[in-house]
């Protein structure tokens, strides 16, 4: 799997309750949640974003609550990768479950800036920074975890196969 987008760049320790802050946990429309993604971080990240766009990061992408709102409204909002130095467990865990591609990978996030076009292929873990043309590893994750992303999370891997 391929995808190419724009960078939106953030720091380090970006928690849940900044992808989507608590007050709008009262819906599971994914619409509604992507109307108010990253609002307390990035006011505009909702109507700035595109289909397929990226979103790189520091250290502990996605630490807090356990709330498996944040990758959702990310995934709702037409991001097509979050790439990290790292993740926080629960969020990692939630985004392969709701179908959200995600990457380490510190030499990538320190050379990609905000705006960059950057495309990934999920199934070897290569990170081209389009914009500079440097090209970086990631551990890409095994076959099976990537069949789980490609059709969309977990519930949707398991429906399939039945």
């Amino acid at each position: 799997m391929k995808v190419e987008g724009k960078v939106f760049k953030y720091g380090n320790d970006v928690d849940t309750d900044v992808i989507i802050p608590a007050r709008y946990l009262n819906t599971t429309s994914e619409k509604e949640l992507a109307s108010h993604c990253m609002e307390d971080i990035d006011a505009d990240f909702s109507k700035k974003v595109a289909v397929g766009d990226i979103i790189v990061a520091g250290d502990n992408f996605g630490c807090g609550s356990s709330r498996e709102h944040a990758p959702i409204a990310i995934k709702a909002c037409g991001v097509s990768i979050v790439i990290a130095n790292s993740f926080a467990r629960i969020f990692y865990r939630n985004s392969i479950n709701i179908g959200l591609p995600i990457l380490e990978c510190a030499e990538a996030v320190e050379d990609i800036k905000a705006g960059d076009l950057v495309s990934c292929d999920l199934s070897n873990g290569i990170i081209k920074n389009e914009s500079t043309g440097k090209t970086f590893k990631a551990e890409p994750f095994p076959e099976f975890i990537q069949n789980i992303i490609a059709d969309g999370g977990l519930l949707k891997h398991i429906a399939k196969r039945n």
